[in-house]
């Protein structure tokens, strides 16, 4: 045989498996999603956090994004890729039964479908006999920073004003509504990762949870609007608090002179006229609002010492029936702890719910005083005699000198509007 045959017949042997190693792709495994929350066959209602996990055997962190589908609808993407969580309204639906299916991407491959069967079955507010909604927002542990963190204090409050609301106050637990970061509750207070979503853990009432997203927050508002309308005895609870949006470099306007007032949510912003559009078809004669937040005051179209706002800068919120009360100037910043919530906020509920706040009066500026007379204590407290009894406390109290510029303030247009026509006080529950 001729050598230079049998020399590329030598080659070819060992160059072909050589050549082939290097030219053979290395295989993508696909990843695995599953369903935690809720289970197959479970009945749903309001807004229901479907939650799970995620895992690639090519390791966790190629996983790029998890996907929710129900039914028909388009693949939407969840939050969160190992834990993840999404929120599905439900009461903008029939009730029937539905398909959830579930997937995630690696970026080369998808996972199977994970799926459950579930039935959606709101209740008829005609059928629950209650007539009262809560709505509490709060989003204040963005995980970018660390320093601006608010903790887990926010979700803890509302926990525990919704709470008196439905023991104190007759309202339906399935009638309020708790949207709190992105869902999800975070380890060492809100500093750490993501334990758990709202809807997970284990609470005494069956509330409704959620992430406090612009989606949310609209279309939840826009449900209670509709609802509400449907009874003339209608009663409103609404809490908004978090960061404020403002110029901390500013010491004396907060950049907010011509600006309206703005509080940060999970995704979002919504300034004050943007609320006040939400709550525009709102006929609910006994509302009560309060927006907790820096430079919140432009949300009752106020600015400091009462002082209305630019006319061209009015929220709309303040109407009648309604009382409308921040818990700063809209010049000035607030503050909170990190497990008690914001100040201003406990100081309210203290006296709303202490007895302490009994017969208080607006004073000079509204800046709250005791009453001289005993006939103005009548044993019930109004939100209106809890504002000036907190008020009081941050101008007067020696512990709280450090927060006295916070300057809360009120539009109390409760039953009506005018200064003689609002002299009733807005008891919740009654």
């Amino acid at each position: 045989m001729d050598k230079r045959i049998v020399l590329i017949l030598i080659l070819l042997t060992v160059a072909v498996p050589l050549f082939s190693g290097c030219l053979e792709e290395e295989k993508n495994n696909a990843p695995h999603v599953e369903i935690i929350s809720p289970e197959d066959g479970a009945i749903v209602s309001n807004i229901v956090t479907i939650s799970g996990t995620a895992s690639d055997p090519d390791g966790d962190d190629t996983i790029l994004k998890v996907e929710v589908k129900i039914n028909g609808s388009e693949w939407k993407k969840a939050t969160g890729t190992i834990k993840w969580s999404y929120d599905w309204i439900t009461y903008e639906i029939e009730d029937f039964n539905y398909l959830v299916r579930v997937r995630c991407w690696d970026g080369i491959d998808y996972s199977p479908i994970a799926s459950v069967n579930v039935t959606v079955d709101n209740p008829d507010p005609k059928e629950t006999g209650e007539h009262k909604w809560g709505i509490f927002i709060a989003a204040g542990n963005f995980p970018q920073n660390n320093e601006s963190k608010l903790g887990n204090g926010l979700l803890y409050f509302a926990e525990e004003v919704a709470d008196y609301l439905v023991e104190r106050c007759d309202y339906s637990e399935s009638n309020i509504f708790i949207f709190f970061d992105d869902g999800n509750i975070r380890k060492d207070n809100g500093f750490g990762e993501i334990s758990e979503t709202l809807q997970e853990r284990k609470s005494e009432y069956d509330f409704n949870y959620g992430g406090a997203t612009i989606k949310n927050v609209e279309t939840s508002i826009e449900y209670i609007v509709e609802q509400a309308n449907k009874f003339q005895d209608s009663e409103i609870f609404i809490w908004l608090a978090g960061h404020g949006h403002g110029d901390n470099s500013d010491p004396y306007f907060g950049g907010k002179v011509l600006e309206n007032s703005a509080v940060y949510l999970w995704d979002d912003t919504i300034t004050d006229d943007e609320f006040g559009d939400l709550l525009s078809g709102l006929t609910s004669k006994k509302t009560c609002i309060i927006v907790d937040a820096c430079y919140s005051g432009g949300y009752a179209e106020k600015t400091i010492y009462g002082i209305p706002t630019f006319f061209l800068l009015r929220s709309g919120i303040p109407d009648p029936g309604r009382v409308v009360i921040t818990g700063t100037s809209k010049f000035h910043v607030g503050y909170a702890s990190l497990t008690l919530g914001p100040l201003f906020s406990r100081l309210w509920f203290e006296g709303l719910t202490s007895g302490e706040a009994d017969g208080f009066r607006p004073g000079l500026f509204s800046t709250g005083r005791a009453t001289f007379f005993p006939i103005f204590k009548d044993g019930k407290i109004s939100v209106e005699e809890a504002f000036y009894y907190a008020r009081h406390l941050l101008k007067t109290d020696k512990g709280l000198e450090d927060f006295s510029k916070m300057e809360p303030q009120i539009n109390d247009q409760y039953p009506y509007r005018g200064l003689l026509r609002s002299l009733k006080g807005l008891f919740l529950g009654e």
